[in-house]
């Protein structure tokens, strides 16, 4: 291909500006959105690791099952914890809690936030991090302390932007008009266990929450290590026969607990984001389909103008294969300008887009890669045939057009 063919493809572009603006437009929203398809994609499976990132694959969840078909009254305690301790095997560690959501005040300021009552194991178990102070011992649970442990958001909000975790030490917050001492403050260890995010969250004894907070109220949790990664099925499955035999539920009726590991919630959570990837995806290669119509449409209105045109190259010598070239990298430079463009602004909106936080977006590599590819092929794919057509055409019909 000749520099004299490149350069009249770029003067035949540049003079109707316009026209090829808007022939690049669906390229430019396609190739942005298959860059925002990967992000959000990337963003869901980075959130994936952050919730489960402190479970190890050996963790069991237990909690209540009320409203699923469960009995009316639920027998599953936190004391169940000690149940599974004694009577079923391979278990490493257990811990037990009790949560709701709770009005928490410091001075002038209150907001709802969730409230754990839980035991000493709580902490190890749960891979939990302190920034300063303790966390809860035995004589909290034996003597039933008034104490909390505040999550790294709680501290902000109640205390400020720029409040230290050593500032809160020994401070009082109010829990369901109940006075607290603040004993300690977490690092801020992100979300884990689905929604339950541990930095928006205050730890109090078990003890304490069970007597003072919620009785029977509370959402009772039962976090379980398995001793071997490979006894989790088995450990699950005698902790349901156990707990069932335990509150004696008929052999009809349902659970009033359920059991998810760490494997099936990781594997869940990662099966929606790329589920949600995949509809995205579908989503972004109709607009590039869309797009490149668009961009044979014009080629082909541009064949018709520039008939005659085409007549005289051919009638002073010009090749087939010159026509056809030419024609093909006009479409190839509308498309590939067009998936550049859109790569600029994908790759801006996303810094963006997670500024402001509305939604999780992670910069990959793969969308640009793919969002070039597809625009650099939708220009040779849509772009061929108003080329072919042109690069066909008889000289003298096309002298002879008006």
């Amino acid at each position: 291909m000749s520099l004299e063919i490149i350069k009249m493809a770029f003067e035949s572009l540049f003079a109707s500006k316009t026209r090829s603006f808007l022939s690049m437009l669906g390229i430019i929203i396609g190739v942005s959105t298959v860059i925002a398809v990967f992000a959000i994609g990337q963003g869901a499976k980075d959130e994936v690791s952050s919730q489960f990132q402190n479970l190890s694959a050996n963790s069991i969840l237990i909690m209540s099952n009320m409203g699923r078909g469960a009995t009316a009254s639920s027998k599953f305690k936190a004391s169940d914890a000690q149940v599974i301790t004694e009577k079923v095997a391979h278990v490493g560690s257990i811990t037990g809690a009790l949560t709701g959501n709770l009005t928490v005040s410091y001075e002038s300021t209150s907001k709802s936030y969730s409230v754990t009552g839980a035991d000493i194991n709580y902490f190890s178990v749960s891979n939990l991090k302190l920034a300063t102070g303790r966390a809860i011992e035995e004589a909290d649970i034996t003597d039933k302390g008034m104490m909390a442990i505040l999550g790294s958001n709680v501290l902000t909000d109640l205390y400020g932007e720029t409040a230290s975790p050593e500032s809160a030490i020994g401070t009082t917050v109010t829990v369901n008009n109940k006075k607290f001492e603040v004993v300690g403050v977490l690092s801020e260890n992100g979300s884990r266990m689905g929604p339950m995010s541990v930095d928006d969250s205050i730890i109090v004894p078990l003890s304490v929450a069970e007597k003072s907070l919620f009785g029977s109220k509370g959402q009772v949790l039962l976090n379980v290590q398995a001793d071997n990664v490979d006894n989790v099925e088995t450990v699950s499955t005698d902790i349901t026969a156990v707990l069932r035999a335990e509150h004696k539920l008929k052999t009809a009726a349902a659970d009033d607990f359920r059991i998810m590991n760490a494997g099936s919630m990781v594997a869940a959570a990662q099966e929606s984001a790329n589920t949600m990837q995949i509809l995205l995806t579908v989503i972004a290669a109709i607009t590039l389909l869309v797009s490149g119509i668009g961009i044979m449409n014009v080629m082909l209105v541009t064949v018709a103008e520039r008939t005659k045109e085409i007549g005289i190259a051919k009638a002073i010598g010009g090749k087939q294969s010159d026509i056809l070239s030419q024609f093909i990298l006009e479409s190839i430079i509308l498309s590939t300008l067009g998936g550049i463009i859109g790569i600029t602004f994908g790759q801006i909106a996303i810094p963006i887009i997670s500024y402001f936080n509305i939604m999780t977006l992670s910069p990959s590599l793969t969308g640009p890669l793919i969002g070039f590819s597809f625009s650099f092929l939708v220009g040779v794919f849509f772009g061929f045939y108003p080329a072919y057509k042109a690069s066909r055409l008889d000289p003298v019909d096309a002298l002879r057009s008006e």
